[in-house]
Formats: C-alpha cells, sequence, structure tokens
C-alpha cells in the first residue's frame, strides 16, 4: 500500500508542478518546479523512494526513447542530417573523452572510470526541457528539428558510452579493440532487433485488423508494449536496449504510414501517449528532487576524500563542469556551422557566415534533462566484490547540480537570444504542403463526383445529390484555388485563411458552451453531449494544428 502511496503523491506533484510553471509571471521551467516539489517532499516525509537502478532504467528510458523516435520529423531530420551527427555523435565522443580526463583531474576521488561514466550521461541533451523554457518565446522550426535529431541520436551513444564506463568501472579492465567489436554488436544488434520487432508487431496486428477490425484499446496497449519488448528482447541477446528501443520507435513511424490505423486510434492513442511523456518526465525530476538529500549528505562525504570539507566545493564542480560542457559545445556548434556552410558552397550554394547568436542559442539549447537523470541513476549500488559503487552519490549529485544549473540558465539566455532570431530560410516546406493540399483536395473532388453519381443513379431526387455534392467540392476548390496562388496573392490567401480560422474556433467555442448550457439544463442526455463535444474537439484540432 505505501508503494501505492508514493507513486499517487508523485503523480500529484507532477501535476501541481504544470499548474505552478503556468501560473508564475516569468519562465520557470516544469523541470525545475518538479525538482523543488521533490525536495519538498524529501523534506517533509519520513520515506525515502528506494531506486533499483535497473528497474528505473527499464520503466522510463524505454517508452520515452521510443516516442521521441517515432514523433521526429524524418524529412526535416534527414535535410540537415550532416549537422546533427555531427553533434550528437561527434560531440558526445568530444565530450565523454574530454570531460572525462577533466573531472577525473579536478576530482581525483572519483576513479577515471566513474568519471568517464558522468562525463557520458551528461553529454544527451533533453529538447522537451528546452521547448518549456521558450514556451513563451518560439524556437525556429529549423533549429528545434536540428536538435530533437541531436537529442535522438545522443541519447543512444551516451547511454552505450555510459554502458562500456560502467562495465569498466566494475571490472577494472578496458580494451578499445574488444570495445570496438563489442559496440559493433551492441549497436548493429540493437538496431535490428528495435526494427524486427516493430515490423513483426505492426504486420500481424494489421492482418488481424483487416480481417477480424480494429479495436482501439488493444491498439493502444500494442503501441505501450513495442518499446519494452524491444528493449528486453535486445537484452537477452546482450545488444543495446536503448538503442532497439529508438530503432523501434523511428520503424513505427514508417510502418505507421504503410499500414494505416484508424482515425479514432490515432486520435486517442497521441493522447495516452502524451500523457506518458508528461507523467514520466515529471516523475523522473521530483524523484530527483526527493532524493537530493539523501545524494547531498554522501556527496560531501565523497568531496571530503580530496581534503576539502565546505559544501560550496560541490557548487564549484558543478559549475566547472557546466562551463567545460558549454565552452565544448560552443566550440563544435560553431566548426559544425561552418563545415555546413562549406559544403554547401561546394555545391555552388551561396550561404552566410552563421549570426553569433545563433552559435550562442544553439549552445545554450544544450540542456540536460531527464534522460541524463535517468541515466545516472542507473549507475549500480555496488562494485563486482560487494563494496559501495566508488563515487555514486558524488556523480548522481554532479549529474543532477549540471541539469539544474543548465535549466536556469538557459531560461535566463535563451529567450533573450531567441528573440527575433531567424534560421535560415527553407522555403521548400511551404510549397510541399501547399502541394499536398492540393493533389489532396482535388483527389477529395474526384472521390466526391464518383460517389455522387452512384448515390444519385435512378433516384426521383437527384438534383438534391447534385446540390450537396457542389456545395462539398467548392469547399475543396477554394482550397486549391488558395494554395496554388503565389506572391501577394498567395500571402493575401493565407491571411484570409487565418481570419477564417479565428472566425471557424470562436463559433466552435459558441457551440460548445451551448451545448454545455444545454446539457446542464437536462435538455440533452450525457451520451449526446459527449458525442456533440467529441466532435468540436476535433474539428478543434484540425484548425489549431
Amino acid at each position: 500500500m505505501e508503494s501505492v502511496t508514493i507513486v499517487l503523491v508523485l503523480l500529484l506533484a507532477v501535476v501541481i508542478s504544470g499548474a505552478v510553471s503556468r501560473m508564475v509571471p516569468f519562465t520557470v521551467p516544469a523541470p525545475l518546479v518538479q525538482i523543488a516539489l521533490g525536495a519538498t517532499i524529501g523534506l517533509a516525509a519520513d520515506w525515502r523512494v528506494a531506486l533499483d537502478p535497473e528497474l528505473f532504467f527499464f520503466l522510463f528510458l524505454p517508452p520515452l526513447l521510443f516516442l521521441d523516435g517515432w514523433r521526429i520529423p524524418k524529412d526535416e531530420l534527414l535535410k540537415d542530417l550532416p549537422t546533427v551527427v555531427e553533434l550528437a555523435l561527434g560531440l558526445v565522443v568530444i565530450t565523454v573523452l574530454g570531460m572525462g580526463l577533466f573531472i577525473h583531474w579536478m576530482i581525483p576521488a572519483m576513479p577515471l572510470a566513474v568519471a568517464f561514466a558522468l562525463a557520458a550521461v551528461v553529454s544527451p541533451t533533453d529538447p522537451i526541457a528546452v521547448s518549456a523554457i521558450a514556451a513563451r518565446v518560439p524556437i525556429p522550426k529549423r533549429m528545434m528539428h536540428i536538435l530533437e535529431g541531436e537529442s535522438l541520436l545522443n541519447d543512444a551513444s551516451g547511454l552505450v558510452c555510459l554502458r562500456f564506463a560502467i562495465a569498466a568501472a566494475l571490472t577494472g579492465t578496458f580494451s578499445a579493440s574488444g570495445a570496438a567489436l563489442n559496440f559493433l554488436w551492441v549497436a548493429f544488434g540493437g538496431l535490428a532487433i528495435g526494427v524486427a520487432v516493430t515490423m513483426a508487431v505492426t504486420w500481424a496486428k494489421y492482418r488481424l485488423s483487416r480481417r477480424f477490425g480494429e479495436e482501439i484499446g488493444s491498439q493502444i496497449l500494442v503501441s505501450l508494449l513495442i518499446p519494452f519488448g524491444s528493449y528486453l528482447l535486445a537484452e537477452h541477446f546482450h545488444c543495446s536496449g536503448i538503442l532497439a528501443a529508438v530503432a523501434a520507435g523511428v520503424t513505427m513511424s514508417f510502418a505507421e504510414i504503410s499500414r494505416q490505423a484508424l482515425p479514432a486510434t490515432r486520435v486517442r492513442r497521441n493522447s495516452v501517449w502524451d500523457t506518458i511523456q508528461f507523467a514520466a518526465n515529471g516523475i523522473i525530476f521530483v524523484l530527483l528532487g526527493e532524493q537530493l538529500p539523501g545524494i547531498l549528505h554522501g556527496a560531501r562525504e565523497t568531496v571530503a576524500q580530496t581534503g576539502h570539507q565546505n559544501v560550496w566545493w560541490l557548487a564549484a564542480y558543478v559549475l566547472a563542469i557546466t562551463v567545460g560542457l558549454a565552452a565544448l559545445r560552443f566550440a563544435w556548434v560553431w566548426v559544425s556551422l561552418r563545415l555546413t556552410l562549406l559544403r554547401r558552397r561546394r555545391r555552388g550554394d551561396a550561404g552566410q557566415s552563421p549570426e553569433w547568436r545563433l552559435v550562442a542559442a544553439m549552445s545554450f539549447a544544450g540542456v540536460r534533462g531527464a534522460i541524463t537523470l535517468a541515466g545516472v541513476l542507473t549507475l549500480p549500488l555496488l562494485a563486482a566484490d560487494g563494496t559501495p559503487f566508488p563515487a555514486r552519490d558524488l556523480a548522481i549529485f554532479l549529474a543532477a547540480g549540471v541539469i539544474v544549473t543548465s535549466l536556469v540558465v538557459a531560461s535566463i539566455g535563451l529567450p533573450l537570444l531567441l528573440r527575433g532570431l531567424k534560421m535560415p530560410a527553407d522555403a521548400s516546406a511551404q510549397a510541399e504542403e501547399d502541394a499536398a493540399r492540393v493533389a489532396a483536395a482535388e483527389a477529395a473532388i474526384r472521390e466526391i463526383e464518383r460517389v455522387q453519381h452512384d448515390l444519385a443513379a435512378g433516384r426521383n431526387d437527384a438534383d438534391m445529390y447534385a446540390s450537396a455534392g457542389a456545395r462539398i467540392m467548392d469547399l475543396y476548390r477554394e482550397r486549391i484555388e488558395a494554395r496554388s496562388q503565389e506572391g501577394e496573392a498567395a500571402e493575401a490567401a493565407r491571411r484570409e485563411y487565418g481570419i477564417e480560422r479565428e472566425l471557424r474556433l470562436a463559433g466552435l467555442k459558441a457551440e460548445r458552451a451551448a451545448i454545455f448550457r444545454s446539457a446542464r439544463e437536462r435538455r440533452i442526455g450525457s451520451a449526446s453531449t459527449s458525442k456533440l463535444v467529441r466532435e468540436l474537439d476535433l474539428m478543434e484540432a484540425r484548425y489549431r494544428s
């Protein structure tokens, strides 16, 4: 019963943190509020959450990484793939090696393998935390796509590096050649298993649904089980469960295109996954706050081994690591953007030198978040000989300190840097969207004409079908005309569409209020109310997308 109570308290703290972060007049990232609430719970309550590293890793990371891989825009990622790879792989390797050596030099009490493990867990970035910070200052879409792609890949690469560092810390040995061969098996085996599991499950689901019909609840449950199944199967064959979860998510997006689910399934499944993402990320940060008092006590004891007693040395270590990470990221981002411009100029494309604010914004956006925390909390409790894992509490505290510091610095600096910042133009996106809408509208007109003739054949009221079809086809023809224009006419059409959108939203709001008023006055039943409100909600979601 106590475990259930703890889970409910953690979920309540996540809900409260979301409300508090929206209520304050200035931007406070939800993760900071969640850490503060967790610390309050840890100090006020007389219980502590005992975290099993393996269980914690299994419960939180597979679904979060699966969802990242599923939802990341694939085409946008491919457009900037070289930049993403440079940030996600090259920067991770440099961070693990450079910061690992720096941390061990700065804190000799922390073994080199543990220092590399700490550097590995602070290398992944968190775009969700960046989105929360910049909620009131929109991030350029292209920049956000690069950050999402970087996060997806460096989550996997950083956690794979963590795995090797922990193995070295437990065994006391490390072989570069053995690690390279093992890495190939771990990486490619994990990727292959993630792809195979998702393809097999979606194929079986499609065949069953096509023959016996689709049940929404079971479809949603299957999507929840795929990341855990991929992770467990990969770990069974000693491959990377993390890469398997990422690969499963990426494959899921392609499988969805070829084997479509019902619209109702997609709508409800998205809602379920949004809730899981919000709850999982929130619980991780609340747990961090709840663990901080105990972590701080253990870390102070570890720092004493270096000859220091003052607790402010912990703050100095956190600040030094944060500055080191920022300096490495700034230099790497600058070099990466220069290489991107060089590649474009070799292809004959004209390119402008990156604005310093762009480099600074990309550097500030390297916020550490849930993946870093989840990774560091998976450090083993005991070493191979049964003794406590060396400097575990110190590593957890330093990782937590880097998370908090990066959130605070980014919450102050990012809105200032992002205000008025424009990424290099990507004109093809709007043209592609317009072309797709025109093609869809033309297909709809052809189908409506066909169905209209089939329904009206041999009936006395054929004029009624023709009139109804004409009204619907006029809406599609207006869409084609608006999306086919260019220059000032296209801009005017988009402004007119924006005005129409606001008017439609206002009408939907009035409709919903009238329905709720009728329900309160007992003029319609609850079933009719739910049906009508559901229709209005779907229409509003369409116009707000």
